[in-house]
């Protein structure tokens, strides 16, 4: 996962959790509800990032066994 998905993922999940506060002090529940949805998304968004970095992770651990000799 890129830094820069990183950030724009820990952004939108700061974003959602200052929300959901709001939306708690204020007894807004659309707010609240938007800021829960905000985390979750982000929350989904660095989950698909961390397979998808999984995924390379092993394809790089197959490549670099193939390469050496001794296998």
């Amino acid at each position: 996962m890129s830094n820069t998905d990183k950030m724009g993922n820990k952004a939108q999940e700061a974003k959602g959790k200052v929300k959901e506060w709001v939306g708690d002090a204020t007894d807004n529940e659309s707010l609240q509800a938007e800021g829960v949805a905000d985390q979750a998304k982000a929350n989904a968004k660095q989950a698909g990032e961390h397979v998808k970095d999984a995924g390379r992770d092993m394809m790089d651990a197959v490549r670099d066994r193939s390469d050496d000799p001794r296998h």
